[in-house]
C-alpha cells in the first residue's frame, strides 16, 4: 500500500520532524550528530547563505565530499533553496570532477579543505564555478559551511513547494561509456519510499538504520537520505564500507535495517562465519540493490544469520526501485521480486517491442512515477531512453507465471560467441558457487573466429586456487559455448560504488589472450 504522506516537500518533512521528534539524532557519523530540530534549522540557515551567494532557483550546486552528516546537510540545504544538488563522488578524478562541473553548469562546489585545490585547478574548464563552501573550513574563514549552518541568512530560505521540479542530477554509473547526468524530482525520489521501503521494508520512526552506502549513488540518496527524514528514522553514516567496522558497529545491538550491495553481505558474511558468529545483533532486515544478487549469496546469508535480506531491481533512472522482494510474499531466490504497487513493467522482445511470455529473456521497460524526467543536455539519448511514456532500461530480464522478475544480464554486456547469446551474471552466478572464488566478473574479449568468447576474471579465496578445477565446474553447471574460455587472476574485481562491475576495466587489467 502507498504510504502518500511520505511524498511531500523536504522542508515539509523536516519541520513535521523537528515538531514530533526534535531531540531525536537523524543523522550522525564518526565525528558528530545532528538531531531533527538541528537538521532543520542548520538546513534553513544554509539555504538562505546559498541565496545569498547568488544561486538562483534552478541553479546546480555540487556535493563533493565524502560520506558524512554534512553530505545530508549540503544536500538537503540545496533543496531548500530551490537549487539543484549535482554529487559527485569524492574518490573522482580530476577529469570525472571537471566533467560533471561543466556538464551540469554547477555554480557552487561544496567540498572538503583537501579538495579545495582540485576544483580551484578545474575553474578554466568548468568557468561556471563562482564560489566554494569547505566543510572543514577553519574558523574565520568565510567559505567555512558549519559558520553558515549555524548563522541566521540574511533572509529566509526559499523552500519550494513544487516537488515536481528536478532537484538532483545524479550521474551514471558509466558502466559502458561516459556518464549521463539523469535529472529526477523529489516526488519520483520519495514515490520508491512510499511505495517501497516504507510499505514492503517497514522502514519506519522505529528503526535505526547502518548505512555504508556511497552517497553520491541514486539508491543512497534515496534509501539513506530521503528516507530517512520522510520517515522519522535515525541513522549511522559510515564513511565508506569497512567489514571490521560494520561488525563493530552491528555488534552494538542498535541498529536494524542494513541496507547494502551484494559485495558488502558477501565480505560480511566471509566475516562473520570465520568467527564463528550465528546472529547479527540487532538486525531485523537487511536491503540489497545496486546489483544483481547470487540466489545462492542470499539464501546461505538468511541460513547463516535468520535475518531476511530483501533484493531489489532498480536503476537510476526510475529513482532507484522498480521492484522489490517482500519476506512475506512467498520469495524467488535469485528474483529480485515483483513490481512496485504503480510501476507498470513489460519485458519485450528489444527489435519488435513485441510483449514476451513467461520464462522468455528480454529487455526490460518500465512506466511510473518513479521514471526521470531524462538525461542532462543529453536530448537524443533521453529520446532512445523515454519512448511513447517508457523507459528502456537496456537490463535483460524474464519473468515466471507470478511475475517474479529475474534480471539476467545487459543489452550491451551480451557476449554473442558464434551467434549464442551469454548473459555475463549467468556464469557469474556458477562461478560463485566454487569454493575456491572470492569474487569473480566475466566480459566478452575478441575471438578471431568466434568472434567474441567469454573471459574471466577472478579474485582467489587463498594461494591453492585451481583454475582447471574451477573450469571442470564451469562444464558441469553450463552449457558448453558459456564455459569460459580463460581465466585471469586479478587482485580486485572494478566495481562502481553501488556495486555494479565496470566490464570495460576488466579488459584493461591484463591482455585479452586469444
Amino acid at each position: 500500500m502507498l504510504k502518500a504522506d511520505l511524498i511531500a516537500p523536504v522542508p515539509e518533512l523536516l519541520r513535521r520532524h523537528a515538531a514530533e521528534r526534535g531531540a531525536k539524532v537523524a543523522f550522525r557519523d564518526a565525528g558528530r550528530s545532528v538531531t531533527y530540530a538541528q537538521l532543520e534549522q542548520r538546513t534553513a540557515h544554509l539555504a538562505g547563505h546559498l541565496a545569498g551567494l547568488g544561486v538562483g532557483v534552478g541553479d546546480r550546486v555540487a556535493i563533493f565530499l565524502p560520506n558524512s552528516v554534512a553530505w545530508v546537510e549540503a544536500c538537503l540545504a540545496i533543496v531548500r533553496a530551490g537549487a539543484v544538488a549535482v554529487p559527485i563522488s569524492a574518490e573522482a578524478s580530476a577529469g570525472e570532477v571537471s566533467y560533471r562541473l561543466s556538464d551540469a553548469a554547477c555554480r557552487i562546489v561544496i567540498t572538503t579543505v583537501s579538495r579545495a585545490a582540485m576544483v580551484e585547478g578545474l575553474r578554466a574548464e568548468a568557468p561556471s564555478v563562482a564560489g566554494l563552501l569547505l566543510v572543514d573550513a577553519p574558523a574565520g574563514d568565510l567559505r567555512s559551511f558549519l559558520a553558515l549552518a549555524q548563522m541566521p541568512p540574511a533572509a529566509p530560505p526559499r523552500d519550494p513547494t513544487d516537488i515536481d521540479a528536478v532537484s538532483f542530477i545524479i550521474y551514471t554509473s558509466g558502466t559502458t561509456g561516459r556518464a549521463k547526468g539523469v535529472l529526477l524530482t523529489c516526488r519520483s525520489m520519495l514515490w520508491v519510499t512510499a511505495a517501497c521501503w516504507a510499505p514492503v521494508v517497514g522502514l519506519s520512526a522505529d528503526d535505526a538504520v547502518l548505512s555504508p552506502l556511497p552517497l553520491f549513488h541514486s539508491y543512497a540518496l534515496n534509501f539513506s537520505v530521503l528516507s530517512i527524514i520522510a520517515t522519522g528514522a535515525s541513522e549511522y553514516i559510515l564513511e565508506k564500507y569497512s567489514t571490521r567496522e560494520m561488525m563493530r558497529l552491528i555488534d552494538t545491538g542498535e541498529f536494524t535495517v542494513f541496507p547494502g550491495v551484494p559485495t558488502m553481505f558477501h565480505y560480511l558474511m566471509e566475516a562473520a562465519q570465520a568467527e564463528g558468529r550465528e546472529r547479527l545483533q540487532g538486525l531485523r532486515v537487511c536491503v540489497s540493490a545496486g546489483a544483481i544478487m547470487p540466489a545462492t549469496l542470499n539464501a546461505a546469508f538468511e541460513a547463516a544469520f535468520h535475518v531476511p535480506l530483501l533484493d531489489g531491481y532498480g536503476i537510476t533512472e526510475t529513482s532507484t526501485m522498480v521492484t522489490m522482494n517482500a519476506a512475506s510474499s512467498g520469495r524467488v531466490m535469485g528474483s529480485c521480486g515483483l513490481p512496485l504497487p504503480g510501476v507498470a513493467l513489460r519485458i519485450v522482445d528489444p527489435a519488435s517491442l513485441r510483449d514476451l511470455d513467461a520464462g522468455e529473456e528480454g529487455e526490460l521497460i518500465v512506466r511510473g512515477p518513479n521514471v526521470m524526467r531524462g538525461y542532462h543536455n543529453k536530448p537524443e539519448e533521453t529520446q532512445r531512453a523515454l519512448r511513447n511514456g517508457w523507459y528502456h532500461s537496456g537490463d535483460l530480464a524474464r519473468a515466471d507465471r507470478n511475475g517474479f522478475v529475474t534480471i539476467t544480464g545487459r543489452l550491451k554486456e551480451l557476449i554473442i560467441r558464434g551467434g549464442q547469446n551469454i548473459a555475463p551474471a549467468e556464469i557469474e552466478e556458477v562461478v560463485l558457487a566454487f569454493a575456491g572464488v572470492l569474487d569473480c566478473a566475466v566480459a566478452g574479449v575478441p575471438h578471431p573466429q568466434l568472434g567474441e568468447v567469454p573471459a574471466l576474471y577472478v579474485v582467489p579465496r587463498d594461494a591453492g586456487f585451481d583454475a582447471a578445477l574451477l573450469l571442470d565446474h564451469c562444464r558441469i553447471h553450463l552449457s558448453s559455448y558459456k564455459v569460459p574460455h580463460v581465466v585471469h587472476q586479478v587482485d580486485e574485481i572494478p566495481r562502481t560504488g553501488s556495486g555494479k562491475i565496470i566490464r570495460f576495466r576488466l579488459k584493461e587489467m591484463v591482455p585479452p589472450m586469444p
